[in-house]
């Protein structure tokens, strides 16, 4: 406060030059102190002020607290306000830069283009389109003139927010204040109208927007590439692909990528793993997004040993293998049931000092927990849990599942508390595997329980729900609750499936009642759903043997008419 004048003190001063002519005080140092406390505060609040407008790293100068560091005739205080701006949006926040332009012209200084287009910019990250776009009015009212980026990072923020036509709007405006789109501004656009689909009109907005020979490039040829192959049309994607070799536009790594992700989606692998031949062949060291795309696009077709040894050349080539590649095999091998493979890669996984991401222990969890080896699922969760990963609702629903599997119901049980007391809630899944559980052992009584419970906690039985209750009281001979539950399934608004019919139709032809059976029959064939063909077998001969043969009949043609 030294470097600074201070009108405080200089006011401080004048009080006790005054203090003998204009005040009858009998020199009481009370009214001195008051003073004195008056202006303290009031430097004090102005302080706090400009703190709270103002939260960043590092000590700025007290010029900013006094009015004079915003005079319009000074540019290097210009300079210094429009740094801060800058700094204050690269830092996320806006809401004070965007307050101290509302400053700085209070005080009748103008922010240049650059700072407009910092504030825009950052407006735009933060999906607040229609102040960006106020702010864009406001530069031409001003008297700034938007330039390029202002237009692009105005278009960029609505075709991120999928909203092409304001985007497409903004591009006329731009031509008619005298600014020309550049390759840019066209990228942006195809980009977007590509991820909607509109491929003919990206196409239609470069010839339209640019002239030809601006309009192609590396950037825009990938663009439209990629939005062929999204489209599934591989055969467009090559045509670009070869009018920019005619072109002599140098292809790069992003631009094989694209084409071998397209083969990929094409689940055509052949060629994928020959584009990624060439790649190496022709000078381009792969990174580890191409390795990604071949090792996902064989885990999809089943071909893990192909999607191993892919990765195995990851390694071999010196491209570090990230959580996405570990992911993908850990997953595709867990739930093709490759368990002991899945484990390898993790042993792997953690010998790189990478710790796996919750999804990976949970995949690998729930591998264990499907075959009932609970020692190993077990050991997993607490190999997590001392890596610092904590586990979530689906570790725990992976646990519960092991032990539901080998009918420990108690330890089940115990896992849900255990939930409970690490602050996460019961879910439907949770629910279902517990119901399901005790239901296959014949404990009837305790799935309803579970069911009033679940209810209790807000959450809505789902088909899962009622097919395994209806199962339950089937395997205890309810046979009249289970229909009264599977009216109440239908009354629920659910979407039924089958299966639920299936399980009552099967029961009732056991127990010698045909015509019950054949009743749920036609109900089930009424609401356009079709079993299995043990349903049908079953029903046919229990009708038969119980003498209802034109019911019979009825069920064989309708057999016919669906294998037909």
């Amino acid at each position: 406060m030294v470097n600074v004048e201070e009108p405080y003190q200089i006011r401080t001063q004048d009080f006790f030059l005054k203090r003998k002519d204009d005040y009858k005080d009998n020199r009481d140092p009370q009214a001195v102190f008051n003073a004195l406390d008056a202006m303290l505060r009031a430097t004090l609040e102005h302080l706090k002020k400009i703190r709270e407008s103002i939260v960043m790293t590092g000590t700025y100068s007290l010029a900013t607290a006094n009015p004079g560091f915003m005079e319009c005739s000074s540019e290097s205080n210009l300079a210094k306000q429009a740094a801060l701006i800058k700094m204050l949006c690269v830092e996320g926040k806006v809401g004070v830069a965007v307050q101290l332009r509302n400053e700085m012209l209070q005080q009748c200084v103008i922010p240049d283009v650059f700072t407009y287009n910092y504030l825009m910019n950052g407006l735009c990250k933060m999906g607040d389109l229609p102040k960006a776009n106020w702010l864009l009015k406001e530069m031409l009212e001003v008297g700034v003139l938007p330039n390029c980026i202002t237009y692009n990072t105005l278009i960029d923020g609505y075709c991120r927010c999928n909203n092409v036509d304001e985007a497409l709007n903004l591009v006329f405006s731009m031509v008619k204040t005298g600014i020309r789109p550049t390759k840019v501004t066209c990228n942006i656009l195809v980009h977007a109208l590509c991820n909607r689909g509109l491929l003919d009109d990206a196409r239609k907005l470069l010839t339209e927007i640019l002239e030809e020979h601006e309009a192609t490039n590396l950037i825009t040829s990938t663009i439209l590439i990629d939005g062929c192959c999204r489209n599934g049309d591989m055969v467009q994607a090559l045509e670009f692909w070869d009018e920019m070799s005619r072109k002599g536009i140098e292809i790069d790594v992003t631009a094989y990528n694209v084409i071998i992700n397209g083969f990929c989606l094409a689940r055509d692998m052949k060629l994928a793993y020959g584009y990624f031949c060439e790649m190496s062949k022709r000078g381009f060291l792969p990174d580890v997004v191409t390795y990604n795309t071949l090792i996902n696009g064989f885990c999809k077709e089943g071909r893990f040993d192909e999607a191993c040894n892919i990765f195995t050349k990851m390694s071999a080539m010196g491209v570090v293998a990230d959580q996405i590649s570990y992911k993908m095999l850990i997953q595709s091998l867990c739930l093709q049931g490759y368990i002991l493979e899945a484990t390898d890669i993790l042993h792997k996984m953690l010998e790189e000092s990478m710790v796996p991401e919750p999804l990976i222990w949970n995949v690998v969890i729930n591998g264990y927990g499907r075959y009932g080896d609970l020692h190993n699922a077990c050991w997993f969760r607490d190999q997590m849990t001392a890596l610092g990963v904590m586990p979530n609702v689906y570790t725990y629903n992976a646990l519960i599942h092991a032990y539901v599997k080998v009918g420990n119901f108690v330890d089940a049980l115990s896992v849900k508390q255990e939930m409970l007391s690490n602050g996460f809630s019961p879910d439907v899944v949770t629910y279902n595997l517990l119901i399901g559980g005790v239901c296959n052992f014949g404990h009837i009584q305790f799935a309803l329980e579970l069911h009033d419970e679940m209810l209790k906690r807000g959450y809505q039985p789902d088909i899962f729900t009622y097919t395994e209750l209806i199962r339950g009281l089937c395997m205890k001979g309810k046979l009249e609750e289970a229909e009264e539950l599977l009216g109440k399934m239908q009354r629920s608004g659910l979407l039924i499936d089958h299966v639920p019919f299936q399980i009552l139709i099967k029961k009732y032809c056991k127990r010698r009642e045909p015509i019950k059976a054949f009743e749920l029959y036609e109900e089930m064939v009424g609401m356009g759903l079709v079993s299995r063909p043990s349903t049908y077998y079953a029903l046919i001969s229990e009708l038969r043997k119980g003498g209802f043969t034109q019911e019979a009949i009825r069920v064989c043609d309708h057999w016919d008419e669906l294998v037909m």
